[in-house]
C-alpha cells in the first residue's frame, strides 16, 4: 500500500479502506507502510483521528505504530502526547512501547524523562540493553558522566552485554575531561575488553587513542603497529604477556573447571550422573590422550560429504603423528545408516579410542574433562566456542585463564580441499588488551564484527606515557 502524500478526510480514508483487499487489517498495513516510507506526521495523524472518530478509540497496536513513526522523525511533543494517552488508556505497556519511548525521548531535550521511564520499566521487568544504552548515551551527550557510568554498571550487574557502540560513546564523550575517577572508569572498560577477549574495531580503537591523547597534562601517545612473532612491540620494546599457562595456572584452571563446570550446575542437564561416572572411569583407564575430538561437531565440517567420512578424514590426519586420540561420539553413530557406515566406523576404532554417549548427552563437559585430565600437552578439536562453560566460571581471573588455555589447546578445524585439519601455530604472546601502567597494548580489528571469533587480530595500538 502506498500511503497518501497529504492528510485525507474521513470519506477519503473510507474509500481507500473499502478498495483494500482485507479491510479489517487496512489500518495496520497502512501504518506499517507509513513507517517504511517515513510519511509526514500529519498524514499519519489524520488516519489516527479518523480511526478514533469511527471506532470511538484507537487500539494499542496502532498507537505503537504511530509512536514508531514519531520516534523515527524525532517528534518529541508527539512522543509525549502518545505517552500521555497510553498511560491513561493502558495500565501496563509492553517492552516494545517502552523501547520506543525511551529511545525517542533520550534523543531529545526531554532526555531526563527517558530516565523516569527506565525507572518505570524496572518495576515490571528487566530493562533491555537498548533501554540502558539510550539513557547512557543521553547522559553522556549532556556531560553527566557519573550518571552514565552508574547506568553502565547497573547494566553489567543485570548481565546485559554492552554493544561496542555504547562503549565507544563513553570514550568519545570523555575526551579532554579531567578526573581520576573518570579515568578509572575508562580503564575499567579496557579491562572489561581484556576479560571478555573483545577486540575493538578500527573506529572504536581511534576513539580510545584520541581519549588517551586528550587527557590533560598526562602526555600519552598512541601508535599503530604489528607485534613481532616473539611478542615484542616495535614501538616501545615492551614484551607482551606469554600466551602459555604456567604449571600452577594450569592446575588451578583444571581444578576450577572440574568444580564449577563439570560438577557445577550445567553438566547433568542432559547427561545422567551414571553416564558421566562411566566416562570418568573410561578416561582414567586410558590416560593420557594427545588429542580429544568432538566427533559429532567435526562430522559436519563439510556439509556435502557423508558425516562419517568427515570424521574419518580428521582421525586419519591427526593419527599420522602417532598421537593418542579420543573421539567423543554418540550412540546413533553405531547404527548402520546413510551417514554412518559400520565398516568406516570399525576402521576408525583401530586408530582412536571412542566413547559413545547417549544421543541426548551434552558432550562439552566430556571434552573438557578428558582434555584437562590428560595434561598440559593435550589439545582438543571442535568448532564450538564453549562460551556457556566460560560463563559458569565465577571469577574473571579464571575466565581469562580458560580463554588463554582454549586459544592454545583448541585445534581449529578449517574447511580445506582435502578436509585436512590445520594446526595453526599458537602465538607466543597473549592476544588481549594488556597494560603495565605506563603502557597499554590494544589488539584491534579492521572491521566491525559482532560475531565471536577465534581469529586473533594482528594489528595493535600501542599507547605509552612519555
Amino acid at each position: 500500500v502506498q500511503p497518501p502524500e497529504k492528510p485525507l478526510q474521513a470519506e477519503e480514508w473510507n474509500r481507500l479502506r473499502e478498495s483494500f483487499r482485507s479491510p479489517e487489517i487496512f489500518e495496520e498495513v497502512m501504518f506499517n507502510s507509513m513507517v517504511r516510507c517515513n510519511s509526514p506526521i500529519d498524514v499519519a495523524k489524520s488516519l489516527l483521528t479518523h480511526v478514533a472518530k469511527s471506532n470511538g478509540d484507537v487500539t494499542y497496536n496502532l498507537l505503537v505504530k504511530y509512536l514508531a513513526l514519531c520516534v523515527q522523525q524525532g517528534q518529541t511533543s508527539e512522543i509525549r502526547d502518545v505517552y500521555d494517552i497510553m498511560k491513561i488508556r493502558f495500565k501496563i505497556l509492553e517492552s516494545g512501547a517502552y523501547n520506543l519511548l525511551i529511545k525517542g525521548l533520550s534523543n531529545s531535550d526531554q532526555w531526563r524523562m527517558a530516565l523516569t521511564l527506565l525507572e518505570e520499566v524496572k518495576k515490571i521487568m528487566i530493562p533491555s540493553r537498548t533501554n540502558y544504552e539510550s539513557c547512557i548515551k543521553a547522559a553522556s551527550r549532556h556531560q553527566e558522566m557519573n550518571l552514565a557510568f552508574e547506568l553502565y554498571h547497573e547494566m553489567l550487574a543485570k548481565d546485559l552485554v554492552p554493544t561496542l557502540d555504547v562503549l565507544q560513546a563513553l570514550f568519545d564523550f570523555c575526551r579532554g575531561v579531567k578526573g581520576a575517577e573518570l579515568q578509572k572508569e575508562l580503564f575499567g572498560i579496557l579491562l572489561y575488553l581484556r576479560d571478555n577477549q573483545i577486540y575493538p574495531h578500527k573506529t572504536f580503537m581511534r576513539s580510545i587513542k584520541l581519549w588517551f591523547e586528550s587527557i590533560p597534562g598526562e602526555n600519552w601517545r598512541g601508535h599503530l603497529t604489528n607485534i613481532k612473532d616473539s611478542g615484542l612491540c616495535p614501538v616501545c620494546n615492551h614484551q607482551l604477556e606469554d600466551s602459555d599457562l604456567t604449571e600452577e595456572e594450569y592446575n588451578n584452571l583444571r581444578e576450577r573447571i572440574i568444580k564449577d563446570v563439570i560438577h557445577g550446575t550445567d553438566t547433568f542437564r542432559k547427561t545422567s550422573p551414571q553416564e558421566f561416572e562411566a566416562f570418568q572411569t573410561f578416561v582414567e583407564n586410558r590416560l593420557p590422550f594427545d588429542i580429544v575430538i568432538d566427533g559429532l561437531n567435526v562430522s559436519h565440517i563439510k556439509p556435502r560429504k557423508m558425516q562419517c567420512e568427515n570424521l574419518f578424514d580428521a582421525v586419519n590426519c591427526l593419527a599420522k603423528e602417532n598421537a593418542r586420540l579420543l573421539v567423543l561420539g554418540r550412540k546413533h553413530m553405531l547404527g548402520n545408516s546413510s551417514h554412518w557406515k559400520r565398516e568406516i566406523m570399525k576402521e576408525m576404532q583401530n586408530k582412536a579410542d571412542f566413547f559413545f554417549a547417549e544421543n541426548i548427552s551434552e558432550d562439552d563437559a566430556f571434552l573438557l574433562y578428558a582434555t584437562l585430565q590428560s595434561g598440559k600437552h593435550c589439545k582438543f578439536v571442535t568448532r564450538d566456542f564453549l562460551r556457556d562453560h566460560k560463563a559458569c566460571l565465577s571469577d574473571s581471573q579464571t575466565r581469562h585463564l580458560f580463554r588463554k588455555w582454549q586459544l592454545i589447546h583448541c585445534v581449529k578445524s578449517k574447511k580445506m580441499f582435502l578436509s585436512v585439519f590445520i594446526q595453526q601455530p599458537a602465538l607466543r604472546y597473549d592476544c588481549v588488551v594488556q597494560t603495565t601502567g605506563d603502557t597499554w597494548h590494544i589488539p584491534y580489528k579492521d572491521t566491525f564484527d559482532e560475531k565471536y571469533s577465534y581469529r586473533v587480530p594482528r594489528k595493535w595500538l600501542c599507547i605509552q606515557q612519555k
